[in-house]
């Protein structure tokens, strides 16, 4: 057995690539981006110039196989790219692999018919579209899609769906929505009880109620209200009762991809803090030198250093077609609150200055906190694991393959 951490000559220079896009072209494009209204016209020529360069550059859908214009990368391979991309929030969108569009075009490329490709994946991989992944709902646990209420009624060869869903990210903008909706009433198991459906935007029965105002300012979470919305059967994603599934096979990957660009943030939050500790001179010294800015600085590499390890692990054993659900819920679990502890401590490393807008760090504490619950609570995360850890040893006598199965 090998375990080699090191990338290939190819690979380090599309990582020397990417970096140097993003310090070269879009983090000077930060702030003129900002200065524009969140729908203006000038926002969105600046970004889409970039996203031209980007693809002009050979910089584009990192995540996707080469026939779909895409770089063709694996997950480990994809972790280095996303980690670079993220070290600007405008990074994942620029080089077409942001959420939710990445989960989304996986999921179109496994499900989707011929057809359903053509007309949904093609525009998608090609930059002219944006989408939404239409399932949480306000009136349910977001973390137990068997609860949805959302239903649908088959009336000849169309669907009916009535229904609420809340915090439907990219909706606003979205030129199609993959939406998951009751449509079995007794099924023999409670996750074959939902269906997908591509429902393009706008529509007639799709309401967009509101951008919800969160505590970074409203971001493209919409609520909509969805009443008689008609859909041919062709318009169904899968197969009928596969929305459960479906939707479990979208998330798997994509809450590691979250996880990649989260570690490109708690780096950031890092190198920000050991900046100021060398730079701050307090009470006969620099904070560098004091122990208590050293456990500070200590525990946030020792953090960063394991969520690594555990995303570049749950890619590998995705690469290999191995069974991956534990290793990415724990690396989710983790990365999440690291990433929320390693920016605070950076906040508290600047004190006044952390806390103010004149660095990044209060912006990134905002987005972080969403992490904990997105794509899965902590705790349903932790239910799961502990699970998964007693299964394993009622199996086995042992909780190794819990751990990952690794020969250690």
């Amino acid at each position: 057995m090998s375990i080699d951490f090191s990338l290939s000559p190819e690979l380090e220079e599309i990582r020397r690539r990417v970096r140097t896009f993003v310090d070269d072209v879009i983090k000077p494009a930060e702030a003129r981006i900002e200065g524009h209204d969140d729908e203006g016209e000038e926002r969105l020529r600046e970004l889409i110039g970039m996203r031209r360069e980007a693809h002009a550059a050979g910089i584009w859908l990192p995540h996707m196989p080469v026939e779909w214009g895409g770089m063709g990368l694996g997950h480990v391979e994809l972790a280095m790219v996303q980690a670079e991309a993220a070290r600007s929030y405008y990074g994942p969108w620029v080089f077409n692999c942001q959420a939710p569009d990445e989960g989304n075009m996986h999921t179109l490329l496994h499900w989707a018919t011929d057809e359903q490709k053509d007309k949904y994946l093609k525009p998608l991989c090609e930059g002219r579209t944006w989408s939404c992944f239409a399932m949480t709902e306000p009136e349910v646990a977001g973390s137990d899609p068997t609860l949805i209420q959302t239903n649908g009624y088959q009336d000849g060869e169309e669907w009916v769906i009535n229904g609420h869903k809340w915090f439907i990210s990219n909706a606003h903008r979205a030129s199609f929505a993959i939406l998951i909706a009751r449509t079995e009433d007794d099924p023999d198991l409670p996750q074959a009880a939902n269906t997908a459906f591509l429902v393009d935007l706008p529509h007639d029965g799709w309401n967009e109620v509101r951008q919800i105002e969160t505590m970074h300012g409203a971001t493209g979470h919409s609520e909509i209200q969805i009443e008689d919305l008609r859909l041919h059967g062709s318009q169904m994603l899968g197969g009928r009762g596969q929305g459960h599934l479906l939707g479990q096979y979208r998330l798997g990957p994509a809450r590691l991809a979250h996880c990649m660009r989260w570690i490109a943030q708690a780096e950031m939050a890092l190198d920000m803090m050991v900046e100021r500790s060398l730079e701050r001179f307090s009470h006969g010294s620099l904070l560098a030198e004091k122990q208590g800015i050293q456990w500070l600085i200590a525990d946030s590499t020792m953090e960063l250093y394991q969520s690594k390890l555990m995303v570049l692990h749950a890619a590998y054993k995705i690469d290999r077609g191995e069974e991956f659900k534990s290793e990415v819920s724990m690396a989710k679990h983790f990365v999440a609150n690291a990433l929320g502890r390693i920016i605070d401590r950076s906040i508290q490393v600047h004190g006044a200055l952390g806390y103010s807008t004149d660095t990044p760090l209060a912006h990134m504490y905002q987005h972080a906190r969403w992490a904990r619950f997105a794509d899965g609570a902590d705790e349903v995360h932790q239910m799961r694991i502990a699970q998964r850890t007693i299964k394993a040893f009622s199996d086995s006598g042992s909780t190794a393959a819990a751990t990952g199965g690794l020969p250690i």
